[in-house]
């Protein structure tokens, strides 16, 4: 319990009066074992502190018995997010001190947690992945009435960029990121459409143009569920021209993906454009910008189709973003244990046996 105790510090209870009977650290441990043990609301949380009662009391004190579901619903609503945010950041600070390879940034939205009486939109939870360790690094809720492109500076203030790249998609290839990025000490391959208006256009000729100074890969065959793809990366750094007409922060080269897929006999072509801040080889490249598929299909996949994340209906207040917090930490201790199983046979596991969820406590 110590670490778990030192990550929870600061966090300010936000019951008053008699409605602070448990104590928060007692909640908060009970609903991040629910949620590795699959639970996705209070009342499930409520009915595991019941069935559980015995187990939860070698290590939390619960003078009072086991919490109600109106009060771990009413703790998760009024619970500050962004101390609560801050506690996570505390559980993966070691490795985010040491974090390298491939960070990649995306957002998500929670479907269901919009609520039209409050006129509430959904939750849009933006993520920094770390594709080498395949953990979440940190993560911000946008504003309200806002994008991505407000939310991605407040995450990589959040971050130790030195010795990463950080690749986004093309609606967070901004120039103020580009700039933050590379002030923060790392570097960024961006993805180019046209929202950045003539130097998509300028990137796009002059990658297409046979007579241009590149360095491309040998192709790379990939054959999954029925499906053919054959990619090929391009790299360029005779940018000069490029620069004296745009002045991108810190562009040091250019590259673009050719993608061809086969499926059900039917054959499709894509290229996709890139501005990078360092230079790398066209294989190098190449392994980049597939590291950031990694977001959708470790992390963003898992939460949906694994944790159910789009079928939470929690919409009140703070409860949306206070939960997909506890998902994304669950994740990580999930993510950090070495055992045998595919994530679903974890989750079950460790709701069907109380020594393997012991086990994942310690990695906390």
């Amino acid at each position: 319990m110590d670490g778990f105790k030192a990550c929870f510090e600061g966090v300010c209870d936000p019951r008053t009066g008699n409605a602070g009977g448990h104590q928060l650290i007692d909640i908060l441990m009970i609903a991040l074992c629910t949620v590795l043990c699959g639970g996705k609301t209070a009342v499930d949380m409520a009915e595991f502190a019941e069935a559980k009662l015995e187990f939860l009391g070698d290590f939390l004190e619960l003078e009072h018995g086991p919490p109600s579901h109106d009060t771990f619903s009413r703790v998760l609503r009024l619970l500050d997010p962004a101390q609560f945010g801050a506690c996570f950041r505390r559980f993966m600070a070691e490795f985010a001190a040491a974090s390298e390879g491939v960070i990649a940034i995306d957002g998500k939205v929670s479907r269901r947690s919009f609520d039209r009486a409050s006129g509430k939109s959904a939750l849009h939870m933006v993520s920094a992945w770390g594709c080498d360790q395949r953990l979440v690094l940190a993560q911000v809720a946008t504003d309200e009435k806002s994008n991505e492109i407000t939310a991605v500076p407040k995450l990589l203030e959040m971050l130790s960029l030195k010795g990463t790249i950080v690749t986004v998609d093309a609606l967070n290839c901004q120039r103020e990121i580009a700039r933050q990025i590379v002030d923060q000490g790392g570097d960024y391959a961006l993805a180019l459409k046209g929202n950045q208006g003539s130097l998509h256009s300028d990137v796009r000729l002059f990658l297409n143009d046979p007579h241009a100074q590149t360095q491309t890969s040998a192709p790379l065959v990939e054959a999954d569920h029925g499906r053919i793809e054959t990619r090929v990366a391009t790299v360029s750094t005779a940018i000069a021209w490029l620069q004296e007409r745009h002045q991108w922060p810190g562009l040091a080269a250019i590259g673009k993906v050719c993608r061809t897929r086969e499926t059900g006999g039917k054959t499709t072509q894509e290229t996709a454009y890139y501005l990078l801040s360092s230079v790398l080889s066209a294989e190098r490249f190449a392994e980049v910008v597939r590291a950031h598929w990694g977001i959708e299909n470790r992390l963003h996949w898992c939460l949906d189709v694994v944790m159910n994340e789009d079928q939470a209906r929690a919409r009140m207040d703070n409860a949306p973003e206070n939960l997909a917090v506890l998902r994304h930490l669950a994740l990580n201790i999930m993510r950090k244990d070495t055992s045998k199983g595919s994530l679903r046979v974890k989750f079950n596991r460790a709701a069907w046996k109380e020594d393997f969820l012991a086990q994942l406590l310690t990695l906390g």
